[in-house]
């Protein structure tokens, strides 16, 4: 039967990410997305105004029916979480439907660049290490990799261009799979010059081995690409695929995508032309 995927994420009009993005990649790689939106917007964040209606008030009654349904999903994802509350509703969820068998990740959106999202207070930042130590798999860029590690994020990227940057983020790889006790650990978003050219890396630690992947940088930062690139990864170990070949898949699906971006100058906040690539994931 085919695999189903509970989806946490806001469900945002225009920008190309969070459900939006995820509901395409989990389709189309053959996993049944079932989408819990915690918010519904008119667009993305990123844009200069835009509409937020909150479902938060609404998210138990996914416990309600989904129980009475019988639901038993194969996979568990979350992303951006507004508030508190939505993080111990998430708790509450994951110990109401968790198995022997289910994979859980959790993509901590906290923030970027160096710098923590507004609305993301020291409270709500303590709560998502809560969520992150039931996952078995995370996600985190480089920013939130650091406050996870309680780091500083300038002190890490001030070895940027030296020979042993990479053993440093190798470090906190390690400190997140001994701090959060998660089977894997997929640090975002690494710049890194490469024979004097910048580089997108990405670095999976495991509790078993370390690999890296490194591509060019393409264009600028665009809406959703971390999304896409948790989604493709999430589903590809939900059907059984190993971690090398799933990471790999995620880089080469988004290079190819921002390739077309940067051909067609979009504005940043509305995303990248990922749709004609996605047969790259079949």
């Amino acid at each position: 039967m085919t695999k189903k995927a509970v989806l946490i994420n806001d469900l945002s009009g225009l920008g190309k990410c969070s459900l939006t993005a995820s509901i395409a990649v989990l389709s189309v790689m053959g996993v049944q997305p079932c989408p819990m939106p915690t918010a519904v917007l008119t667009n993305q964040t990123g844009y200069p105004d835009f509409y937020c209606n909150d479902l938060t008030d609404k998210l138990p009654n996914y416990i309600t029916q989904w129980k009475a349904l019988q639901l038993k999903p194969d996979g568990i994802y979350t992303g951006f979480l507004s508030n508190e509350k939505q993080v111990d509703f998430i708790l509450d969820f994951i110990n109401e439907f968790k198995s022997p068998d289910i994979l859980i990740m959790v993509d901590p959106v906290m923030g970027d660049n160096g710098r923590r999202y507004s609305l993301f207070t020291d409270a709500l930042a303590e709560k998502m290490k809560k969520l992150v130590s039931k996952a078995h798999i995370i996600t985190p860029n480089l920013t939130e990799c650091c406050i996870l590690c309680d780091c500083d994020y300038n002190e890490v990227i001030s070895h940027r261009d030296e020979a042993n940057y990479s053993d440093i983020i190798k470090g906190l790889g390690n400190k997140l799979i001994e701090l959060y006790n998660v089977d894997t650990a997929v640090i975002t978003g690494i710049i890194q010059n490469i024979n004097g050219t910048p580089h997108i890396c990405n670095m999976a630690v495991t509790k078993e081995e370390i690999f890296t992947t490194q591509s060019p940088m393409i264009g600028k930062s665009y809406s959703g690409t971390g999304d896409l690139f948790a989604s493709v990864v999430f589903a590809g170990l939900l059907k059984g695929e190993d971690l090398k070949d799933t990471i790999s898949k995620a880089v080469n699906f988004i290079e190819a995508s921002l390739r077309d971006t940067v051909d067609v100058v979009t504005d940043r906040n509305d995303g990248i032309e990922f749709e004609k690539h996605l047969s790259m994931l079949i």
